[in-house]
């Protein structure tokens, strides 16, 4: 087995030597921004295809500027590294990467200013992260999500998923796979740690930004993908969670998730139960292109070796 490295505070390390203080500041409060990213493997061509790098690290410092990061990295040179990081430990299976800045000044007082800012980079061999072959059964958690005037959802902040650990967990001890979360006002928001999209009488439904969502850039791949290669409609609109009821098909989208169906929520079946034909379509769709055999997406793909 390959030896494994880490992108560790400005230059690469074997990855058992990337560890921070048990003092570090946003240790203590959650106050780190970090990316989840994947490369897929084809086995066929031989070659490791890295997803949504440059989309996925321009989100990331946007992100920075919520919390006053000041990573002095631009969006090229983290590419560039994160290839780099790739190549070094001879990846050759579908693997995650996990990009994560914070503070690792040993103080301690929970703010937003006055501290150092240090990137990490690291990888780890990834499958799936929820079982794409058959739909999953969802329940609505009776945890909100989190408000854009508590921690913006629209920001990968570490501390933020307590508030999906929650969700998660309440949904496992139900005997379920994942949960929908709502807001106060009783709108859907999303999965734990994924967006959500309906289909009903031919058209897709998912929740807009300011329903307190992460702005996917799965997400935004999967509308592209549903309108000009599948020609289904999108209304990107709040939802209720009747509708979740009601609907033809439904799957939850996310770099972790993928295309993720649901067969099952709060006890009530999702069609037929069984992956719907729009759903199944995207995913074969979606699979496709992640592994480079696509070439009309090949840009939103980088080869690394």
């Amino acid at each position: 087995m390959a030896q494994r490295y880490a992108y560790f505070e400005g230059k690469f390390v074997p990855i058992e030597e990337a560890n921070i203080n048990i003092q570090t500041n946003s240790f203590h409060y959650g106050t780190a921004v970090f990316e989840g990213i994947r490369a897929y493997w084809n086995e066929e061509k031989q070659q490791l295809f890295g997803l949504f790098f440059k989309e996925h690290y321009e989100r990331m410092l946007a992100n920075c500027k919520i919390l006053n990061f000041q990573v002095n990295k631009t969006v090229d040179e983290l590419v560039d590294i994160t290839v780099e990081l790739l190549r070094k430990c001879e990846h050759k299976e579908n693997v995650y990467i996990r990009p994560i800045v914070y503070f690792p000044n040993l103080q301690i007082s929970p703010k937003l200013i006055g501290y150092d800012t240090e990137l990490a980079i690291y990888t780890v061999p990834l499958g799936d992260y929820l079982d794409t072959k058959k739909g999953l059964k969802v329940i609505t958690s009776s945890f909100h999500r989190i408000n854009d005037s508590m921690i913006p959802a629209r920001c990968k902040v570490a501390g933020a998923y307590v508030n999906s650990a929650f969700a998660k967990t309440e949904a496992i001890r139900a005997g379920a796979d994942e949960a929908i979360m709502l807001n106060p006002d009783g709108t859907v928001a999303e999965g734990s740690a994924e967006n959500l999209f309906i289909i009903r009488n031919g058209v897709a439904i998912t929740t807009p930004s300011y329903s307190n969502i992460l702005e996917g850039i799965t997400r935004n791949a999967i509308i592209k993908l549903l309108k000009e290669e599948l020609d289904v409609p999108v209304e990107v609109r709040p939802m209720l969670r009747s509708e979740l009821y009601i609907a033809d098909e439904a799957f939850f989208t996310g770099t972790g998730a993928q295309v993720a169906p649901i067969a099952e929520i709060d006890g009530r079946v999702i069609g037929n139960g069984e992956i719907g034909e729009i759903t199944s379509k995207l995913q074969d769709l979606y699979f496709n292109i992640v592994k480079g055999n696509v070439s009309k997406y090949s840009d939103w793909l980088i080869p690394i070796y």
